[in-house]
């Protein structure tokens, strides 16, 4: 499914900074679909979990500005009902035909490709995939402008918390660690080496919302291939010994001269290709 945000003047940013989205069908969890007369329709896509990081860090952010959330007036209704009973149709058929496919693989798809770099009143911030780098200008306070950058690894990386700008005209985007403290008393935005500032700028806080769902969908998919990667050595620790033990049966087998010296080693070899 493509969705094409329009870029009206009244537009959340978020979605003129996207301009589009394709979703994966089946990656839709169910679709829900609204109608309020005169005030016209609502159609909202719940996607699998850990498959829509927007959701994720932008728990705070404005209806108007969700991704998956698509209204129209009274007199498109009918097509809209059309086209959410037709999708729903279709994310149901698509699921049992999309195997084991991890939800993870469906974010990374909905955010943009990496390098990611933006630009904020205080600095930049950058993402390669494996790095998020953080650099202040001598706009930003002293204590970060002497210290001019940090860098994260993602392996080092909890989460990413993004804070829009509220009625102080202030917002920002935090890197959260693995190795920080959670009764830690924090540290004022401003002076934070994990922080960086928007301000002023609905733009900016679109931007910061990008980064932080993109690092996210990545931190995602890191923690899934190191989920597969530990199933598939406890797989091999737990058939390693089955194996072993078949060989040492065999064995006896043949020693009590129930298995010629042609089935021992035919047998034999066909298990240790299992290992």
């Amino acid at each position: 499914m493509v969705i094409q945000f329009n870029s009206r003047w009244r537009t959340h940013r978020l979605l003129k900074v996207l301009a589009r989205c394709e979703v994966p069908v089946a990656a839709i969890e169910a679709v829900e679909f609204a109608a309020a007369g005169k005030k016209g329709w609502r159609l909202r896509l719940r996607l699998r979990e850990r498959a829509d990081p927007y959701a994720a860090v932008g728990a705070l952010l404005a209806e108007g500005g969700q991704p998956f959330l698509l209204t129209g007036g009274p007199e498109t209704e009918l097509v809209a009902e059309y086209q959410a009973d037709q999708l729903r149709l279709a994310a149901e058929t698509a699921r049992p035909d999309d195997g084991l496919r991890p939800a993870e693989e469906y974010a990374l798809g909905l955010v943009p490709p990496v390098p990611l770099s933006i630009r904020t009143s205080e600095g930049t911030a950058m993402f390669d995939g494996e790095t998020v780098r953080l650099e202040w200008s001598d706009e930003a306070g002293s204590r970060k402008a002497t210290r001019r950058r940090m860098a994260y690894a993602l392996r080092d990386i909890r989460r990413v918390d993004w804070f829009p700008q509220r009625s102080s005209g202030e917002g920002h985007l935090r890197i959260v660690t693995r190795d920080e403290d959670p009764d830690a008393k924090p540290t004022k935005p401003s002076k934070d080496f994990a922080c960086l500032l928007t301000e002023d700028s609905a733009k900016q806080d679109a931007w910061t919302l990008v980064m932080a769902a993109t690092v996210t969908a990545h931190l995602w998919a890191k923690a899934d291939r190191e989920t597969g990667r530990a199933q598939l050595t406890a797989a091999q620790d737990t058939d390693s010994p089955t194996v072993y033990d078949s060989i040492r049966e065999l064995g006896r087998l043949h020693t009590e001269g129930l298995l010629t010296d042609e089935e021992f080693a035919s047998k034999k070899a066909e298990l240790l290709d299992r290992l």
